[in-house]
């Protein structure tokens, strides 16, 4: 969450091996773990100061992810004002909010004054509302105003990913004062790529960019230069839909205004790029059911947010199981429906999970709409005819040489092509009802497509032999 064009320390130093802290597998290396755990148990000061504290905000989240719950304490305890709190928005919840927890609120303050507003408000959300007053009302009063209007906007919103330092100008200014505004004024951001235009209410009015402010002679008038903000982003948008708008119009920074198209602060590319992982991470947890757990949740924890998921997978495997039942008489017949059952419920399974997963995926970028969703139906059943005709050959061949019988072959290619169908069908149509119903397909889908697939896959087996072998 740094500032576009930053010069990082970590980067600075990548060129050297010997201060290199990553293995070639992108883990942090064993022995500079070591060293550093061995300076924390010799409270060595001057050897943290030196190769940790200097550390990238990235690579020291990714040492404090790595290192013992008890060695990660007492090194921010040892490091003191020299370690930067703006590592906090690298690593998990869990690990944040241990970390906040044995800090003072006088040195959260003291930490967040000199952060980016954005990183400080990523912090301060997951705090406690006295605990989070307290913070901010040891803050100079600009700053305590700019964290507090954006702590209003909702969580995941641009409001809250926003950083409020921005450089903004009135339009009857020259180029030549705009350009002594920027080398002057030490309060504006360290970077930034735009210089807003606003009126004296500071509704947004326009934008310049650097490189055209540069190419322009000092007496020419910023209003005659500007171009129109084409795309402002609302404060309560939801990220997601903001960082659609950087992806579609390629976007290295926006303008973020309120209700009145007052401008209110930025977004950057560096935001967006933690949201766009932030979301595809959240949507590929939701598909396991598994919710925004993280590696460093504690067992039980972990253990309440799975439950409810396996709860509901159990009962659909209820399901599952009582339409096996109605064809148990068969099943007793004829063992080999029992040993090959599971192959077309699996396959079955496997394939909606495709279909699924494309679909989701579609559904959150936008792509897939009612529009063109019978395009894309036609397409998915025709896949699965195909991929139903091959799959089941190849089965039915097996089966058939297996058990030494045509029938059972016959039975369990048609199964598979029936189920291959129907997986198509509910990958695809779960995920777009469930939208269209409001609920989120990335946390629902699996659940309703893998009951879907096993019902159809054992109905249409079993189904099969039981008609199959009574005209038999």
């Amino acid at each position: 969450m740094s500032d576009i064009g930053e010069e990082t320390r970590g980067r600075s130093k990548a060129n050297d091996p010997a201060h290199d802290i990553y293995t070639e597998e992108g883990a942090v290396r064993p022995d500079f773990l070591a060293r550093v755990g061995a300076a924390v148990a010799d409270r060595d000061v001057l050897y943290l100061r030196q190769y940790v504290a200097r550390l990238h905000e990235s690579e020291l989240g990714d040492l404090l992810e790595s290192i013992l719950p008890d060695q990660r304490q007492a090194m921010v305890r040892l490091l003191g004002t020299d370690f930067d709190l703006t590592a906090l928005t690298e690593v998990d919840e869990a690990i944040r909010m241990e970390i906040v927890e044995q800090m003072s609120n006088a040195e959260i303050a003291a930490g967040i004054g000199g952060l980016d507003s954005d990183d400080a408000v990523y912090i301060l959300e997951d705090l406690d509302k006295d605990d989070r007053e307290e913070i901010l009302a040891q803050l100079p009063f600009t700053e305590r105003v700019r964290l507090r209007r954006a702590l209003d906007y909702p969580e995941s919103s641009a409001g809250r990913r926003m950083q409020t330092e921005f450089v903004a100008v009135p339009p009857f200014w020259t180029v030549g004062q705009t350009i002594d505004y920027m080398r002057e004024d030490e309060g504006l951001p360290e970077s930034f790529t735009q210089v807003f235009v606003i009126d004296p209410t500071f509704k947004l009015l326009g934008v310049i960019y650097l490189d055209r402010i540069l190419r322009t002679n000092r007496q020419v008038k910023i209003e005659t230069i500007m171009r129109e903000t084409n795309y402002p982003i609302p404060a309560d948008m939801d990220q997601e839909e903001a960082a659609q708008l950087f992806e579609q119009y390629d976007l290295l920074s926006a303008a973020v205004v309120d209700e009145n198209g007052r401008l209110v602060g930025v977004l950057t590319i560096d935001d967006i790029v933690d949201v766009m992982q932030e979301e595809a991470e959240e949507d590929i947890m939701r598909l396991g059911g598994v919710g925004d757990e993280e590696l460093s949740d504690t067992v039980v924890d972990i253990s309440r947010s799975r439950v409810p998921w396996l709860l509901v997978n159990l009962l659909t495997a209820f399901l599952a199981a009582s339409v096996i039942s109605l064809f148990e008489a068969t099943i007793e017949e004829v063992v080999a429906l029992a040993i090959l059952m599971p192959i077309v419920a699996g396959m079955g399974g496997n394939a909606g999970s495709q279909t699924m997963t494309v679909t989701v995926r579609a559904i959150a970028t936008r792509d897939l709409d009612i529009h063109n969703a019978w395009r894309v139906a036609r397409r998915e059943i025709c896949v699965g005819l195909i991929n139903g005709c091959l799959i089941g050959t190849l089965v039915g061949l097996v089966a058939g040489f297996w058990f030494q019988d045509p029938n059972i072959g016959g039975l369990i290619a048609t199964a598979m092509l029936i189920n291959m169908v129907a997986a198509a069908s509910a990958g695809l149509m779960v995920p777009i009802l469930l939208n269209r119903a409001g609920a989120d397909p990335a946390v629902s889908s699996a659940v309703f497509v893998t009951a879907i697939t096993d019902t159809t896959g054992f109905f249409s087996f079993l189904g099969l032999a039981t008609w199959w072998f009574a005209i038999g």
